[in-house]
């Protein structure tokens, strides 16, 4: 089943101005706290060197494809599921109380430039350990998973990264998954290729698991999830990827919530 905005017959979604604590309400928004959902696509705010230089949250990795990927995203949760979503893009500072009000938590880019703070570590491990579920995604290649599987494992120390299998049930809650794919950012994907960046020439879905067998983090390695969801209005991004990308965000939601 096709599930792009075109093969919807879906516009894409604007983009909003929303980032902050989950308190404040977006520019035109309901306030969260004032209007609860059941589900919040949420985006991690996370320490790092960003963009423009110097250790802190503004501008920095965390922010790639922000807030167009995931609101368009959105738009076909909303579509597809029967569920009450919260509509609009949703920014959360990893270390902010009110984290623990919302079980899904989108990271990007992590191994590009994040760089956790002590409370960060702390928060973040607490969450995951309370039944937050993490999807990690856009990292590429053998530099940044190092400097991903470094800061993680601070969070989770002792706790082991393995490969998915295809028969694991993230990749069968609404869609079957059958393989997994290398989904491109917006160039690579409009040219043709080839999709991989650096030396990431194989995608892969990784994850850890708590102690009672339950996925705490997916990680999506050498693809690109959010540039999908970005660009899937483009008729030159190709439609299988945005496809793949759509099923698998929706097979995270549905595990998400019920496990």
């Amino acid at each position: 089943m096709l599930v792009t905005l075109a093969a919807l017959g879906l516009a894409p979604a604007p983009d909003s101005a929303r980032v902050g604590r989950a308190s404040e309400p977006a520019h035109g928004h309901d306030d969260p706290a004032e209007f609860p959902h059941d589900f919040y696509f949420t985006r991690a705010i996370y320490s790092g060197w960003g963009y423009g230089g110097g250790r802190g949250r503004g501008g920095g990795s965390w922010a790639t494809d922000y807030p167009k990927a995931d609101n368009q995203f959105l738009v076909g949760v909303l579509r597809l599921m029967h569920i009450d979503a919260y509509e609009h893009d949703h920014a959360v500072r990893i270390d902010d109380p009110e984290l623990y009000r919302y079980p899904f938590l989108y990271m990007v880019e992590p191994g590009r430039s994040m760089d956790l703070s002590e409370n960060e570590v702390i928060a973040l491990r607490r969450y995951l350990f309370a039944g937050g579920f993490l999807v990690v995604d856009d990292f590429w290649g053998t530099y940044q998973w190092l400097s991903f599987e470094e800061q993680i494992m601070r969070v989770l120390p002792g706790f082991k990264i393995v490969d998915i299998p295809l028969d694991h049930p993230i990749f069968h809650g609404m869609y079957d998954v059958k393989t997994i794919e290398q989904v491109p950012n917006y160039s690579n994907g409009c040219r043709g290729g080839p999709y991989w960046e650096q030396d990431g020439y194989q995608p892969f879905v990784k994850g850890i698991f708590d102690e009672q067998n339950r996925l705490m983090v997916v990680i999506n390695w050498n693809t690109d999830l959010g540039d999908a969801w970005e660009w899937a209005e483009q008729p030159c991004y190709p439609l299988k990827m945005s496809t793949y990308a759509w099923e698998m965000g929706i097979n995270f939601i549905v595990y998400a919530m019920s496990h």
